[in-house]
């Protein structure tokens, strides 16, 4: 039995470095603009003629988000991902972006064919949080509403009560907290220490982080805000508290690249994923977008934030999903159906919550 609300981070730092080395190992070569542009031909007549639809997060490589678009998919943060995917008429869906995002396709659509481009992309989140360590450390807790994350594994969602993205966390706690509830919170501490503090919920949390956004640098930030004194910073809520504490905009990927394209300033300072800029330039061709600092000024790569496992998603392997039909996701029944209440719980209150923004009343999503 877990008898703390944190799991051995020391075994999880030294499983991410190895799977993360694997990872970069995997990414797929740079391609001449010429071979680029040829895969890319390739993968979109595949789409057509299979019927498919790509749906792409914002972190994947640019390529794949244009063919998703100009291929009538989408691309966007993983809430908008699952309800596109649950929603879209093809029978065959290729998701680009890290299993998890997979796996939650394809609890929401049992009857569809789940693909993605490398099925050893997944996320540190995820591989930080064991389902089975987990189940003991919910178990121990039993008078708390267990909230996960949406960077998690099928098997940790099933043995929650909610499954939330960042982009709809801070609401969905704050009706559990309006109900007396106290709240067993998992994976990201950081996100975790974010919502508690904009709530002032109850919150017991799991121990883990993103290997991305826990490398920004709140010292190097301020640093970097003296030199770009106009420039407004962005920040995604997975980032540690120095960092928040210093943003003009927190939110998930969406509500960031809202931010650029409605914001008056010249020039963003970004801390997140830098795979998003690829979409907010698109939408703000005409603004200045700085990557927030991962590392010191004596650094060789001073920013770094990208995933490699979303990385590992290139046009390759899409052409590979649709010609030899590679990378297939799976979840078994008995998991998918008990996964499938925490995310249907989700897109009932978002779905609800949208409505009252209109109708002017505040929805009432029961608890578990």
């Amino acid at each position: 039995m877990i008898d703390q609300a944190v799991f051995d981070y020391d075994r999880q730092d030294a499983s991410g470095a190895t799977c993360t080395a694997h990872a970069w190992a995997k990414i797929p070569a740079p391609l001449q603009p010429a071979e680029r542009a040829d895969l890319k031909a390739r993968a979109a007549a595949l789409l057509s003629a299979r019927g498919a639809t790509l749906v792409a997060h914002y972190y994947v490589d640019g390529e794949l988000q244009d063919l998703a678009l100009e291929t009538g998919g989408c691309v966007a943060d993983s809430l908008e991902m699952a309800r596109f995917g649950r929603d879209a008429k093809a029978q065959t869906l290729i998701v680009a972006g890290v299993r998890f995002m997979g796996e939650t396709s394809k609890i929401l659509s049992p009857g569809k064919r789940v693909l993605m481009p490398d099925l050893d992309a997944t996320c540190s989140l995820d591989l930080g949080c064991p389902a089975d360590e987990f189940a003991a450390f919910c178990d121990a807790h039993p008078d708390r509403e267990v909230v996960v994350y949406a960077n998690t594994s099928a098997a940790v969602k099933a043995r929650a009560d909610w499954m939330v993205t960042s982009s709809c966390a801070l609401e969905i706690v704050s009706h559990l907290k309006a109900q007396g509830r106290k709240i067993l919170w998992a994976p990201d501490r950081h996100l975790g220490r974010y919502i508690q503090e904009q709530t002032g919920a109850d919150m017991l949390m799991w121990n883990g982080a993103c290997i991305v956004h826990d490398e920004f640098k709140g010292l190097e930030l301020d640093l970097l805000r003296k030199d770009h004194p106009g420039a407004m910073i962005l920040v995604h809520p997975e980032s540690p508290k120095s960092v928040v504490a210093q943003a003009d905009v927190v939110g998930s990927t969406s509500v960031l690249i809202k931010a650029v394209v409605e914001g008056s300033a010249k020039e963003y300072i970004v801390a997140t994923d830098n795979g998003i800029l690829h979409r907010m330039r698109q939408l703000a061709p005409g603004k200045t977008l700085i990557e927030a600092p991962t590392a010191g000024s004596s650094a060789t790569c001073k920013s770094c934030a990208h995933c490699p496992w979303m990385a590992m998603n290139g046009l390759q392997g899409v052409i590979d999903c649709l010609e030899k039909g590679t990378g297939e996701i799976h979840v078994a029944e008995p998991t998918r159906l008990k996964a499938l209440v925490s995310i249907e719980r989700m897109l009932d209150f978002t779905a609800a919550l949208k409505a009252s923004k209109t109708a002017g009343f505040v929805p009432n999503i029961g608890a578990a």
